[in-house]
């Protein structure tokens, strides 16, 4: 693989500038807005709720309608299979004076919802969601309907770091009297504080604690420039450092500390990693860069349990690339994997044993950890995405690094987040 691409926009930073730009009072354009299936639900679901949104050559613009400017949705509004999209708008849909319902796809519907509704409904929203009882604890999921407004802000210690929770706690708290306040046990990605900040709110932030002061209009920046996808962004650099006589440039790709924790990952492996123009700022508070990446000698290593938070996303490719190093590689504490999508913990064992990989769950109290033991070469297979867009993605470059042809029997669902990734691997292909 050699030469070098400009990656769609981040879908993280996507979701969350489409919807502050939603409820500030101005219009915004934002530029590099991902083409994916995940982002487009977002846009509807804001349609849905009234906003204008326009697409033009190279920058889509929203006509925002302040905090208190959302029209109650004629009928139940979807978030596909966009699990941002569902968690974020149900913190926005908390702060409203009118009862709406979010609904959501097959796999979607089977990801775990009262970590998000629990704190909501303390902050005094009003929330019925679809209840079962799992490994005898209860449980809530999608569809769920909300009843907002008249919200307190609370201080909330979350027992696990996760962005989408913190993010939809502090989403509500821009319609909250008071100041809210989320305390993370670990930081997780910050783009929801950088986003709010961006748009003039009143949030703070010190080590893990993040506070916001409601009831405060949004002021837009006008222009967004969204840089490209790092967690898109990996899945090559995994490519060209397993692949000999590779060399490849990743152009403007989003260097958020909170989101770089792969390419620590593998720069810890051995893989050969340079971050090029790193001064290159966008105009919305994200640091951004040039990442070069070349065929490496890659060598196992311990990623602890406090670095998974930072790369649960990249997961399943860091998973292929512990396949090519010497020795073993141990993720700590990957349970969260288990309520992604698909179950990646399951989806990425299977096919990567399929493919000759050395894997070894173990699991100790209520931690699970994966062992790979690396293997000189997978060979081909009959594999299966699971219909998850990563494991998708990760098959791919695992199979063109083995030796044999591999068939993968749906890559589809990889339009959930990069509708691109094929032709542009083609494009790099020697």
């Amino acid at each position: 693989m050699k030469g070098k691409i400009f990656l769609p926009g981040d879908k993280s930073i996507a979701h969350r500038a489409l919807i502050l730009s939603a409820i500030s009072s101005q219009k915004t354009r934002i530029y590099n807005l991902p083409n994916n299936d995940d982002c487009l639900a977002t846009i509807n679901c804001l349609k849905s709720l009234g906003i204008k949104i326009k697409s033009k050559k190279g920058y889509i613009e929203v006509f925002g309608k302040g905090l208190y400017g959302l029209k109650r949705p004629v009928k139940p509004i979807s978030a596909k299979e966009s699990g941002t999209t569902f968690r974020l708008l149900l913190g926005i849909l908390s702060g409203q004076s009118f009862r709406s319902k979010l609904t959501a796809d097959k796999s979607l519907s089977q990801r775990p919802m009262l970590r998000v509704t629990k704190p909501l409904r303390m902050m005094g929203a009003v929330i019925t969601a679809k209840r079962k009882t799992k490994n005898s604890k209860l449980e809530e999921y999608a569809p769920v309907s909300v009843s907002g407004g008249n919200l307190l802000g609370i201080k909330y210690k979350m027992p696990v770091a996760s962005a989408q929770v913190k993010s939809a706690i502090l989403l509500a708290g821009l319609f909250a009297k008071g100041q809210t306040q989320v305390l993370e046990p670990n930081k997780s990605r910050d783009h929801t504080e950088r986003m709010l900040k961006l748009f003039q709110a009143a949030v703070k932030t010190k080590n893990n604690l993040v506070s916001i002061t409601g009831n405060k209009e949004l002021v837009s920046p006008l222009k967004i420039n969204i840089p490209g996808d790092v967690s898109s962004a990996t899945f090559f650099a995994v490519a060209a450092a397993i692949l000999k006589d590779s060399k490849v440039l990743l152009k403007n790709i989003s260097l958020n500390p909170s989101r770089i924790g792969a390419l620590r990952v593998l720069k810890g492996m051995g893989v050969d990693i340079k971050i090029k123009n790193e001064k290159l700022k966008t105009k919305n508070s994200e640091p951004a860069g040039d990442i070069l990446v070349q065929s490496s000698k890659l060598k196992g290593i311990k990623v602890k349990r406090s670095e998974i938070p930072f790369l649960i996303d990249e997961l399943p490719i860091l998973m292929v690339a512990a396949c090519f190093a010497e020795g073993k590689t141990t993720f700590e504490g990957v349970g969260e994997l288990r309520v992604k999508e698909t179950d990646r913990i399951n989806s990425m064992t299977d096919n990567l044993k399929k493919m000759g990989a050395k894997i070894k769950i173990l699991k100790v109290r209520n931690c699970e950890d994966i062992i790979i033991q690396g293997v000189k070469q997978l060979k081909g297979a009959s594999l299966k995405s699971f219909g998850d867009h990563r494991t998708a993605m990760s098959l791919v470059i695992a199979g063109l690094a083995a030796n044999k042809v591999n068939k993968i029997d749906d890559l589809n669902c990889i339009g959930k987040s990069f509708p691109g990734f094929l032709t542009t691997l083609k494009e790099l292909g020697q």
